[in-house]
């Protein structure tokens, strides 16, 4: 199969359950929203026990419960420990988001499996003279802080959703790379629900690794510097100097499969671009398989 010429290798990528909180937070203006934004989802962790996130979107006051304007963020979880998801997340809302002047914080997971509480992580960070409001039709804890307030709901919604779906574009320059991948994350970006943890993601994994400790560590197979010294065991075509990849969590299958289609769609779009792949582990990793041929 191609599109624009372009070979779709007869590949799948596996993709695995995680645990997603989707919130919305709002600010005083919208640099602070980028910057609480962006700064909250800047570092992917689930494949280290950590939580990943990502923006969602970027919305208007109409579309807010306490007319500002916000963003929409997910925060996803790889491990089934929910106790453990609590403290990551509140590092993530303590640390990027509480810190910045006048933000807030909402629940926005719809049709939540259940609720993580904010009380015990987030809001004692007023040292005992926090309180609860009802505000804007919802439950908040004020924190007290130096800029007053931080507000936040009092319970943050979470469900099941889909991890670690992937693919790959085969790249022959540098500038291939970047134009490609910044076509497929606006593309992306369309597609409400989903998220893309790594952006332009330059270093595939593997599961099996020489350095446990570490974690996932590079997919030598796939590393063009090593195909001279691999030979036969190295996978890297002849036309392809860089293998980036685009890395997609969502909350529902149909979401993630449309965001997989439209970002594989603009990425061949680009000249440079000479095959498009994904990345598999003979199930180890995820017990759900989404073949690409299976997008068109």
């Amino acid at each position: 199969m191609e599109i624009n010429g372009i070979e779709i290798e007869d590949t799948y990528c596996e993709i695995f359950d995680g645990t997603c909180v989707r919130a919305i937070i709002t600010g005083y203006n919208d640099q602070i929203i980028e910057r609480a934004a962006y700064d909250a989802t800047s570092t992917p962790g689930a494949v280290i026990g950590r939580v990943e996130g990502g923006l969602e979107s970027f919305i208007d006051s109409t579309k807010t419960p306490d007319g500002r304007n916000g963003a929409i963020l997910q925060f996803w979880f790889g491990l089934n420990d929910m106790e453990k998801f609590e403290v990551e997340l509140s590092y993530r809302i303590r640390q990027d988001i509480l810190v910045k002047p006048f933000t807030s914080m909402f629940n926005a997971t719809h049709d939540a499996d259940g609720f993580i509480g904010m009380m015990k992580q987030v809001g004692h960070c007023g040292d005992g003279y926090e309180w609860e409001e009802e505000l804007y039709g919802r439950n908040m804890i004020i924190v007290p802080i130096a800029i007053p307030d931080f507000k936040i709901e009092s319970k943050l919604g979470y469900k099941t959703g889909f991890m670690g779906a992937n693919f790959w574009y085969m790249c022959q320059t540098r500038e291939s790379v970047i134009e490609a991948g910044q076509r497929a994350l606006e593309a992306i970006k369309e597609v409400e629900g989903v998220i893309t943890p790594f952006d332009i993601c330059s270093a595939a994994s593997k599961p099996e690794t020489n350095y446990p400790w570490i974690g996932p560590t590079t997919n030598h197979p796939y590393c063009p510097s090593l195909r001279s010294k691999l030979k036969e065991q190295s996978l890297v075509p002849e036309n392809a100097n860089f293998i980036p990849e685009i890395v997609i969590n969502g909350l529902d299958m149909e979401s993630v499969k449309k965001a997989m289609k439209v970002g594989i769609e603009a990425a061949c779009e680009v000249d440079g671009v000479t095959k498009i792949s994904a990345g598999n582990y003979n199930g180890q990793l995820g017990k759900y398989n989404l073949h690409l041929k299976d997008l068109f």
